[in-house]
């Protein structure tokens, strides 16, 4: 792992800060003291409770949506030059600050130190400011030559996102970036497990010369969420997170038939053949399955490897998710910090001991909760599952947390009707050297995202996003943007003068 950040800042050299910052921010005010009381937030390496943050409820959301509403007129209408401007400055300053974002996520999520993504989201809010001046319409021929017909996009107005805890920041400028891009306003709820991350962010919204009510903060559970979705203010509302929540949401947003974008869960699947290069495979396949704890959506938790080299596979993976560290955010040679809560830790064991009991697959490596100088947080070791029924909840069901399940094919078919036989589809993954093969599935896997051979990262260009029970909408790309604009239809008659 290179010891670089940003910058030139070492990873060794970053710290915790020394407060972290917990407020909400409604048009230009912070408040720290709110209608709704205070929650306390617990440091999942350590177990502790490390701070309190204040909580909003419907008196500061309707203050968060109207402080928005305020301003739209004034950033709708700004010069797409100088919003343009704002959003690159906004950029540097995550730059900068990266090794400050480094050291919030280690101490709210518990995210080693080497994966900060303050540097990503620069990335995003960098890609985004270039498309501030090409939102243009297009002029369509008419019947007879009637008149002038052509389209406008405009922004929606007030946008509600909700971001969940794992990648807050990174999470938050896939949606917030566009959003204001487009030149909309933005009522942001972070996680009530994750909160501070974006308050930074929102203190460097302000810094970077954005208007006050450009983008507000309210923090909390699902109490906001729900009141920001029902809220007739709210005009689009962006929520990344789980289905059961998202169900919840679609039922209150019919209320006002607000529209949704939605990026939930997944259960990726990964298919290696027996011509991939095996040893790149299967680092790809036990590292990045691993990632952030496993506390992905789109990580690849079921890898089903050919018959032919399964054996060598697992053994490979086996050998290589033993050797990655398991350790506290701020030591630099750390691989996997602990997962997001205690509740979390409880359940992710709970599904390894069920799949044990329920012989869904052979426990390999790990599963376990993890003692010594980690005993407090909410660590546990990586668990690889070999043999797993391809029909068991083991392989069935998200579980957010570091488990891996293996499975064995014997022909493509096999192994496109396993991939294909889970309700989500987010994102699939294969690993071969067969250009044919790798066309033909890129049609066959359903899934929004399919990657062969790598995972190019979350490229501010590229679209993402989920079909089946994984959502829809899409973040990146053109499309991302499209998300937040909508298309108005202008015709001038012609008459004689």
């Amino acid at each position: 792992m290179s010891n670089a950040i940003a910058g030139g800042v070492l990873l060794s050299d970053v710290r915790p800060p020394e407060k972290l910052r917990s407020a909400l921010l409604i048009g230009d005010r912070w408040i720290e003291e709110t209608s709704a009381g205070q929650l306390s937030h617990v440091n999942p390496a350590t177990g502790k409770a490390q701070c309190v943050f204040p909580v909003a409820g419907k008196i500061e959301v309707d203050g968060a949506v109207a402080a928005a509403r305020s301003v739209f007129p004034q950033w709708s209408t700004t010069p797409p030059n100088v919003r343009r401007d704002l959003l690159l400055r906004l950029a540097e300053l995550l730059r900068e600050h990266t090794p400050e974002f480094a050291g919030i996520a280690g101490l709210e999520t518990g995210q080693p130190i080497g994966q900060a993504r303050g540097t990503l989201a620069a990335e995003w809010a960098t890609y985004y400011a270039g498309w501030v001046d090409k939102l243009d319409g297009r002029v369509i021929p008419t019947l007879g030559n009637s008149g002038l017909d052509y389209t406008l996009s405009e922004p929606y107005g007030v946008i509600g996102v909700m971001v969940p805890f794992n990648g807050p920041l990174t999470i938050a400028a896939m949606t917030v970036f566009p959003a204001l891009a487009a030149g909309n306003c933005v009522v942001l709820k972070p996680s009530e497990l994750t909160p501070f991350s974006c308050v930074h962010l929102a203190e460097l919204v302000l810094e970077a010369g954005i208007p006050p009510g450009v983008l507000n903060l309210v923090t909390g559970g699902g109490v906001v969420g729900d009141a920001l979705v029902r809220h007739p203010g709210v005009d689009k509302i962006s929520f990344t997170g789980g289905p059961v929540t998202a169900r919840k949401i679609m039922a209150a947003a019919a209320e006002n038939l607000t529209p949704l974008l939605l990026e939930l869960g997944g259960k990726s699947a990964n298919l290696l053949f027996a011509d991939a290069e095996l040893q790149a495979a299967s680092q790809f396949s036990a590292t990045f399955s691993m990632l952030g704890s496993g506390q992905g959506c789109a990580l690849p938790t079921r890898l089903f490897v050919e018959a032919s080299v399964y054996d060598q596979v697992v053994d490979s993976v086996v050998s290589i998710v033993s050797g990655l560290k398991v350790g506290m955010p701020f030591d630099p040679t750390t691989n996997l910090g602990p997962v997001i809560s205690r509740e979390s830790q409880e359940r992710i064991l709970g599904v390894v001991r069920r799949a044990c009991d329920e012989e869904a697959g052979t426990l390999l490596f790990g599963g376990e909760r993890l003692g010594g100088e980690l005993a407090e947080g909410f660590f546990m070791s990586p668990a690889v599952f070999g043999d797993v029924d391809p029909a068991s909840d083991l392989s069935q069901k998200e579980i957010f947390g570091p488990v891996l399940a293996i499975s064995r094919f014997e022909t493509e078919d096999e192994a496109l009707a396993m991939a294909n036989s889970t309700p989500w589809g987010l994102a699939g993954y294969v690993q071969t050297s067969n250009l044919a093969r790798m066309q033909r599935l890129s049609q066959s896997l359903e899934a929004g995202y399919v990657s062969f051979n790598g995972f190019a990262g979350l490229t501010p260009g590229a679209p993402f996003g989920g079909i089946k029970g994984s959502g829809f909408g899409r973040e990146g790309g053109l499309a991302g943007i499209e998300e937040f604009v909508r298309c108005k239809n202008v015709f001038i008659a012609n008459r004689d003068s």
